[in-house]
């Protein structure tokens, strides 16, 4: 059987007819104005520009450039040797920078 999609879902009949100001109150009833955010754990997310942060210690082990990576002059991310498209003036630029 062929479905009309024009059609209304619901005969006039049955659908039930409310008034404008029932529906106003059903909708200002599930609907509320506070955020659960607990304003502290926000705070601590955000940096300030110019904070100090000269007592703070970094507790990454930096490793020095392998044999088999290098520094793209464009990005200055280290890569792999296989990205390598273009060597100018002893510089290495990588796939992504010259592509």
């Amino acid at each position: 059987m062929a479905t009309d999609y024009d059609a209304p879902r619901k005969p006039d009949e049955d659908a039930s007819e409310e008034s404008i100001e029932e529906l106003k109150t059903r909708r200002t009833n599930t609907q509320s104005a506070v955020v659960d955010e607990d304003e502290a754990e926000a705070a601590d997310s955000f940096e300030l520009p110019g904070a100090d942060l000269s007592g703070e210690e970094l507790m990454i082990r930096v490793l020095p450039a392998q044999s088999d990576e290098f520094t793209c002059a464009s990005c200055f991310l280290v890569r792999h040797r296989s990205q390598i498209a273009k060597e100018k003036d002893g510089l290495y630029y990588c796939v992504e920078c010259e592509g």
